[in-house]
């Protein structure tokens, strides 16, 4: 089993990783030892899983010989079958993760778009799908902004995923996303589009250093909303930091107090600006070209269809699926790795054949 299940290799690197942190001198340099440190850890889960494959390979080959004649045994294989799948599958998405920051946190914003109060219900809906797909990850997510709709919806909401990987992940949402369904906010029962953006920047550590001049920031105060009850607050502890020579803004309210959401927006903007930096270095800006566009028509990297038909399709990869309860319930997993091979390859994989050469 090689690729991407090269045990023998991964052993190599760390026994490396563990040469190296057994040095003398080690924790001198602060940033370098956590990177080693972090590589270690992600090197010894790549290992474990490796191992519970084998595992599960040898219990499957077990399970076959019986299966054809005791049905319990043959309900169990299937049963595994689905399992490894899915986890092979879940490994082969890992595998194209190569980036810098692609193993770290996320800070992720949606905002809403052309469309009005649908736009903002839309906003609300991916934000829920983001949320439910984190869930299924086991990734910690933490919302620390969140502005209302006028009518339905929310107009902008700012959240942190934590997890391997998370970046390099859910990096592959960001764009502009498209809804096409009869409006629920409109009598006439009219079909409408709308549009919410999605906008993706790794978090970065403090041993990565980011200039950000006090002259350069205009920090407000307001209350929070919310929806009321002993978490609303009565004071203005909800925080706003303007970046001015970006014109980044960053809103942070869900904290107990002013001083925790100015410590989280000031870590949000960190962020936002280190991924600014890095776009600046990039070759191809054509690939985060969808990020900067408008957030209306001919933008969108995805259109979700409720009406005349269902279907979700992505715009760059070409891949689409039919049941769109699914997919706006968080099972975007598909959506992800297809863009991944994309982005690799430079054009759509449509079979598993061609997958297993990609990768």
């Amino acid at each position: 089993m090689g690729g991407f299940f090269d045990a023998p290799k991964k052993r190599e690197e760390l026994e490396k990783s563990e040469k190296v942190i057994s040095e003398p001198g080690f924790w001198d340099d602060q940033e370098k030892a956590q990177k080693v440190v972090q590589q270690r850890s992600r090197i010894e889960r790549a290992l474990k899983q490796q191992a519970e494959f084998e595992t599960d390979v040898s219990d499957a080959e077990v399970l076959f010989e019986f299966a054809a004649e005791d049905s319990d045994s043959a309900k169990e294989l299937a049963a595994l079958i689905t399992k490894l799948d899915k986890e092979v599958s879940e490994a082969e998405t890992q595998s194209l993760l190569s980036g810098e920051t692609d193993a770290n946190n996320a800070i992720c914003s949606i905002q809403s778009g052309a469309g009005g109060t649908d736009a903002q219900d839309f906003a609300q809906m991916l934000l829920r799908m983001y949320l439910r797909w984190a869930e299924r990850k086991g990734f910690k997510v933490d919302v620390i902004d969140e502005q209302s709709g006028g009518e339905a919806g929310i107009k902008s909401a700012t959240f942190r995923v934590e997890g391997d990987y998370a970046y390099g992940l859910i990096s592959a949402e960001a764009g502009v996303h498209r809804l096409v369904r009869i409006s629920p906010f409109n009598s006439g029962g009219s079909r409408e589009t709308s549009f919410a953006s999605m906008f993706v920047s790794p978090e970065i550590d403090e041993n990565i250093e980011v200039n950000i001049e006090d002259k350069d920031l205009r920090i407000d105060t307001y209350r929070s909303s919310g929806a009321g009850g002993q978490h609303v607050n009565v004071t203005d502890s909800a925080v706003r930091i303007t970046h001015l020579p970006t014109n980044t803004v960053v809103t942070c309210q869900n904290q107990r107090s002013q001083l925790q959401n100015r410590a989280v927006a000031m870590q949000v903007l960190r962020s936002k600006l280190y991924e600014l930096e890095l776009e600046k270095r990039r070759a191809d800006a054509s690939e985060h070209e969808a990020t900067k566009m408008d957030i209306s028509f001919g933008s969108q990297i995805r259109n979700y269809v409720l009406h005349p038909y269902r279907l979700v399709k992505d715009t760059r990869t070409k891949y689409e699926q039919t049941n769109v309860e699914s997919v706006l319930d968080g099972e975007i997993d598909d959506f992800i790795k297809e863009f991944l091979l994309f982005k690799k390859t430079g054009k759509a994989v449509g079979s598993d054949t061609d997958r297993k050469t990609a990768i």
